[in-house]
């Protein structure tokens, strides 16, 4: 599978938009966090982030079609934070994030530490970071009866 990533600017934040939705869509439903999912935010908070000089923003290609985007948040120390990660639901399950983690970790090669952040309840979620070397912090946020946000960080070597 040919995996590339295209960094992005303000021209694709209604295509990042429009994946974003479908591929949080699911879990909107399933948890109805209204306030936080990605599924609800408007295509103008993806332009802010575009915006942002520590931010940035890639679509995922597998050939020529792309299949979803990830975020980059450059923090000082050498701290990196991937917020949001997200494969449209028909292209799940394939080994794709996988892909483009190691893709980023040599790209942003400086980081010293990962951070990101998952739906507790989604196990699969879960039990991917930490197959990729992501530990839990212990650091967990309560959204609502349904759902628990867990914080994992990865120590680069």
């Amino acid at each position: 599978m040919d995996i590339s990533l295209m960094r992005c600017g303000i021209n694709e934040a209604s295509i990042i938009h429009e994946m974003q939705v479908k591929a949080f869509l699911p879990l909107l439903d399933k948890y109805q966090d209204y306030e936080t999912s990605p599924a609800s935010e408007p295509v103008e908070r993806i332009v802010d982030r575009i915006n942002q000089v520590f931010t940035d923003y890639y679509l995922i290609k597998i050939s020529d079609i792309f299949v979803g985007a990830i975020r980059i948040v450059k923090r000082e120390y050498h701290k990196y934070r991937v917020s949001p990660v997200f494969i449209l639901p028909e292209y799940q399950g394939k080994g794709i994030t996988q892909k483009v983690f190691s893709i980023i970790e040599d790209k942003y090669n400086e980081a010293r530490i990962w951070e990101l952040d998952t739906i507790l309840q989604e196990e699969g979620n879960c039990y991917l970071y930490e197959k990729l070397g992501y530990q839990k912090t212990g650091e967990v946020k309560q959204i609502n009866d349904k759902m628990t946000i867990v914080f994992y960080e990865k120590i680069m070597k």
